[in-house]
């Protein structure tokens, strides 16, 4: 039976043509900063980012934990979203290593934060008070594309509060070709950007977090601190630049996929989709609690494998083609109808 794992964009397999440049990477020990294809990784991410240096990391928890390590100082704080990932997923990382208090406030429907939320809670130069160095945006944030003109005008809002912002961009690319703009038209607002390697992009593990070469200076005693000084990580590397040099304009695919599958899952009574909010490769689908846990059994014995906390979440991805849209659909028809039944 073939697998269709909506679960995540976390469950690509490389390609042949990836594994092949995995085959042949040439390697040396990255610590020393040996490793030729790490190196050219790096330079290749920074400059597709638009900043001066980049820093290759196992994954994107750490490359969030490093940025605010380095922007912020035992005692300080950072404000984020209430469902951000490097607040709530990431295992309060950053108040563990570093002593940096979180500030979380809920996002806007759009996935913004709301820039007057976020300037009352900056705290007063009051010795009551953590010192508010760093704003958090998450872009895409559960599927949705940060608009350019609110990222303007956070980077706007943080010089102002003599704010740094970070931008954990673990989907960078799928906004990035959501609003047909070059990723650096992104970045160029942030004085920080982390985004994974092994999620849309299809490479088995890695991360980059980039910034001024100061930053990433910074942040490499950081990596070494929390265990993430790799040896021969070449190989990985390898993964990396083929997935950014072939798989980032594919990523359409993905959003087409998952627009087609929305409209699907809308048309079945039971199911509400909300077919205007998808905006790149994640669909979000309600369904009543009592009918949740048998209709997952139910798809799972056709091979259809999905999940998400309170609502489904439906994620397309490099393994999902054309065929299996039509299937995913039909599966949760005969789902419905024969819960329902039961029920």
């Amino acid at each position: 039976m073939r697998i269709i794992d909506l679960r995540s964009d976390t469950v690509t397999r490389p390609t042949d043509a990836m594994r092949r440049a995995m085959l042949v990477a040439e390697v040396g020990d990255d610590v020393y900063g040996e490793d030729p294809t790490v190196n050219r990784l790096q330079e290749l991410a920074a400059e597709l980012v638009g900043k001066e240096a980049a820093i290759f990391v196992p994954t994107g928890t750490q490359g969030n934990l490093l940025a605010i390590l380095v922007h912020c100082q035992r005692g300080d704080e950072y404000i984020a979203g209430q469902q951000a990932h490097c607040y709530r997923y990431e295992a309060g990382g950053a108040a563990v290593f570093g002593s940096v208090q979180p500030q979380p406030i809920e996002f806007e429907s759009d996935g913004t934060l709301d820039l007057a939320r976020v300037a009352a809670m900056i705290k007063p130069d009051d010795h009551h008070f953590a010192v508010t160095r760093l704003l958090c945006l998450e872009n895409t944030q559960a599927g949705k594309v940060l608009p350019l003109a609110y990222q303007a005008e956070a980077a706007q809002f943080a010089r102002r509060h003599n704010l740094k912002l970070h931008l954990d961009g673990a989907r960078l690319f799928n906004a990035a070709v959501s609003q047909g703009v070059d990723a650096k038209l992104i970045t160029g607002y942030y004085d920080s950007v982390s985004f994974c390697l092994s999620k849309g992009l299809g490479a088995p593990i890695g991360s980059i977090l980039a910034g001024s070469r100061t930053f990433v200076d910074r942040a490499h005693r950081w990596r070494k601190m929390a265990g993430g000084g790799m040896r021969q990580a070449g190989i990985l590397a390898a993964a990396g630049i083929h997935a950014l040099e072939r798989h980032v304009e594919r990523l359409a695919e993905d959003h087409r996929r998952a627009r087609q599958l929305a409209e699907g899952l809308a048309s079945i009574a039971g199911l509400s989709v909300d077919t205007n909010a998808v905006a790149t490769n994640m669909v979000f689908v309600n369904i009543a609690p009592g009918l949740r846990g048998p209709v997952l059994a139910f798809i799972r014995e056709r091979g259809i494998l999905a999940g998400g906390y309170g609502q489904l979440r439906l994620v397309t991805h490099l393994d999902i083609d054309d065929q299996d849209i039509p299937s995913v659909v039909a599966a949760f028809a005969d789902a419905l109808k024969t819960c329902k039944a039961g029920d």
